[in-house]
C-alpha cells in the first residue's frame, strides 16, 4: 500500500492511493488534471473554496464533499457536518470540527470542517482552518496530520505542535504558510517543536507513505 500526499501551497493538497485521488481545498492550481475522484472543501472562504479550481480537478464522476454553505457555493449536493462520515470512490471522509477559539474568523456555529481521510489503509487528517480544539484529542490512528501553522486565522506553530501531540499522529505536514499568512520560519518552528516527524514540503513537493 502506498499513499502520496502532494502540497500545492497554502492549504491545497492532492492525496492519491489505491487507485483513488482526493483533492483538499484546491486553489491557485496551474494545470487542469481532471483526475479527482473526491474533492473535499473545508469551508467557504475564497482561499479554500475556489469553484474554478474545483472545476480544474473534477471529472464526470467526481464527488464533492463540503459543509452545507460551501456545497451550495459549489453547486453540489454532498453536504457534511462535523461528526458525520461518508465513504465515496474508495475514500472514507470523517468530518471533524474546525473553528477558532477566542477569535471570530471561523465560528464554530458555521459547522465548517476538517476531516480524517482513509485511503488505501492510511489515515490522513486535514485540520482545516482551526485552532487547537478538544475534538483533536478524540482522533485515532492518524498516520499523517496536515496542520495550519501560520497563526492569525489559525493555530500558530507552537499551537500546532500541541495539536500534533493531542492527535498522537505519526507524522505531520505544516500548511497555511507562504501565501496569505505565515512563512517558512513558521513551518520550521513547528518542525522543531513537534514531537512527531515533520515533513516541511515546498509547493509541488510530495510525501510518500
Amino acid at each position: 500500500m502506498s499513499v502520496e500526499i502532494q502540497w500545492f501551497g497554502h492549504a491545497s493538497f492532492r492525496v492519491a492511493g489505491g487507485g483513488s485521488v482526493l483533492y483538499i481545498d484546491p486553489w491557485k492550481l496551474s494545470g487542469e488534471p481532471h483526475d479527482a475522484d473526491v474533492v473535499f472543501v473545508s469551508h467557504s472562504h475564497y482561499d479554500h473554496c475556489s469553484p474554478p479550481d474545483v472545476k480544474k480537478v473534477s471529472k464526470d464522476l467526481t464527488v464533492i464533499v463540503a459543509p452545507a454553505d460551501t456545497i451550495q457555493k459549489l453547486g453540489a449536493t454532498n453536504a457534511i457536518t462535523p461528526g458525520e462520515s461518508v465513504s465515496v470512490q474508495g475514500i472514507t471522509v470523517e468530518a471533524v470540527a474546525a473553528y477558532n477559539v477566542g477569535k471570530a474568523f471561523h465560528p464554530r456555529g458555521h459547522n465548517w470542517c476538517g476531516a480524517v481521510f482513509e485511503i488505501d489503509g492510511k489515515r490522513v487528517y486535514y485540520a482545516g482552518d482551526t485552532d487547537l480544539v478538544p475534538q483533536m484529542s478524540d482522533l485515532k490512528d492518524v498516520d499523517v496530520a496536515l496542520l495550519p501553522v501560520g497563526g492569525t486565522y489559525t493555530m500558530s506553530a507552537p499551537e500546532a505542535a500541541a495539536a500534533a501531540k493531542a492527535i498522537g499522529c505519526k507524522a505531520a505536514i505544516p500548511y497555511h504558510w507562504g501565501d496569505v499568512i505565515g512563512s517558512e520560519a513558521d513551518a520550521q518552528a513547528f518542525a522543531k517543536a513537534a514531537a512527531c516527524k515533520v515533513h516541511v514540503l515546498l509547493p509541488g513537493q510530495s510525501l510518500k507513505l
